[in-house]
């Protein structure tokens, strides 16, 4: 009898163990090993570690399936966190040693396989964070999003700084559009968005107040009326004295212009044309 009770005393510590500090029990058996996490166009990734001298000819690092390329490659550790933001406006979080390991030529896995997406929504942008637990950080910086219709939102980073397994409403989207871009800032960054037909806009990010977590947005770039324009991407400069912009078209062309090239306007307006910056 004695052994039966202290049977059960031990399973009813492992079952509260295994509740309430599972994750730490495994971040704790994770180095700070520092990775590469690639993303693949059709939502695959993986991670790996490779190094190499300057100047080789370098080597494969991701075997792709037929049509696919890597799109995105982050340097990460273990246990920075990916943040991943759907089309339709959902926030998901992984942990980097979350992701399926994968040696250097290895394909990856589909990211709906890792978190739980709707199966009729899609992957469109990702953010690395550093330690979401960083409360000065967390309410230091701010997330971004632009849309394919132009809208931009700005909320603070702490708003996404509690995961949930099922994921978040990240931005109200409203119908036919979608979240194409996601920028994280410091409170002090230059926005520049640029559409399909060549033409782009530039202004303080001040100039976007902060909303809430499931705010629709304002309008960020007023789209050319023909029908078939859009926003096709959106950056965040920090130092614009230092730094330059390389436009490239879909087409191969590219060329890289002064950031002072492209005049401040205020938020909202038509944009200027960047093919002749």
């Amino acid at each position: 009898e004695r052994c039966a009770e202290w049977r059960s005393r031990q399973d009813g510590k492992c079952k509260n163990d295994q509740s309430g500090s599972a994750e730490h029990a495994v971040a704790g058996e994770v180095g700070e090993n520092r990775k590469c996490a690639g993303v693949a166009l059709q939502g695959e990734s993986d991670y790996w570690k490779k190094s190499g001298r300057r100047g080789g000819v370098g080597s494969k690092g991701s075997e792709t399936r037929d049509e696919d390329f890597v799109e995105h490659i982050y340097p990460a550790t273990m246990h920075n966190t990916m943040m991943f933001f759907t089309q339709k406006g959902k926030c998901y979080w992984l942990k980097v040693y979350e992701i399926p390991e994968g040696t250097k030529n290895a394909k990856g896995r589909a990211i709906q396989n890792l978190l739980n997406i709707d199966s009729d929504d899609v992957v469109t942008a990702y953010l690395r964070v550093k330690n979401l637990n960083d409360t000065e950080f967390i309410n230091s910086h701010y997330v971004l999003f632009c849309t394919k219709n132009g809208v931009i939102k700005k909320t603070l980073l702490e708003q996404y700084s509690r995961p949930r397994q099922n994921g978040v409403n990240a931005i109200t989207i409203r119908e036919d559009d979608k979240v194409i871009e996601v920028r994280m800032t410091n409170g002090d960054n230059e926005i520049i968005i640029a559409n399909r037909n060549g033409r782009a806009i530039r202004f303080h990010e001040s100039a976007v107040r902060v909303m809430g977590r499931t705010a629709t947005g304002v309008r960020g770039m007023t789209l050319d009326e023909d029908g078939g324009d859009e926003v096709i991407g959106m950056i965040c400069i920090k130092d614009p004295e230092a730094e330059s912009i390389m436009v490239v078209s879909e087409q191969g062309y590219g060329k890289r212009s002064d950031i002072e090239d492209y005049r401040k306007t205020n938020r909202g307006s038509k944009s200027c044309n960047q093919e002749n910056r």
